[in-house]
């Protein structure tokens, strides 16, 4: 993603997150910090883009920021090429553990993390504007490469 896909991806979270949508400017400051700690990418069908996707990482840990398909390209693969591009570039960094929040009352969202292997780690109530809990999940990738996993 870069500057220049701002107005489409803006479009694009206020109509996935009306109620809690993030400012342009937030998304500027998320995109001031690539590569160095973030990445994010843009999903396009033809030359439209329908989805984008964003990763915190830092250390061995990483965050999924943020991931927002439009309403008619759902169910149809998107989500999930955006989803593998952060799981792998969370692997490229070396994490060795991937975190997100969803909403408690968005199920479909929650099912296609469990289907990624994401598991449920618990709840930070009230977390969105709207008073709506968070499910936070954990997603373990495993031992960093080269980490044999042995003792000194």
């Amino acid at each position: 993603m870069t500057h220049e896909d701002l107005p489409v991806v803006m479009d694009i979270e206020r109509t996935t997150f009306p109620v809690d949508a993030w400012s342009e400017a937030m998304l500027r400051g998320e995109l001031a910090d690539q590569p160095r700690t973030r990445h994010y990418v843009v999903a396009e069908v033809g030359d439209r883009v329908v989805g984008y996707a964003g990763l915190a990482a830092a250390g061995d840990q990483a965050d999924v920021q943020t991931i927002a398909v439009l309403a008619d390209h759902r169910r149809a693969g998107v989500g999930t090429a955006l989803m593998d591009a952060l799981l792998a570039e969370a692997v490229r960094r070396g994490a060795v553990s991937v975190f997100l929040e969803v909403r408690a009352d968005n199920p479909p969202a929650q099912a296609m993390y469990e289907r990624f292997g994401f598991r449920r780690l618990g709840l930070r109530r009230r977390y969105y504007d709207d008073g709506t809990d968070a499910i936070t999940m954990v997603k373990d990738l495993g031992p960093r490469h080269g980490d044999m996993g042995g003792g000194a």
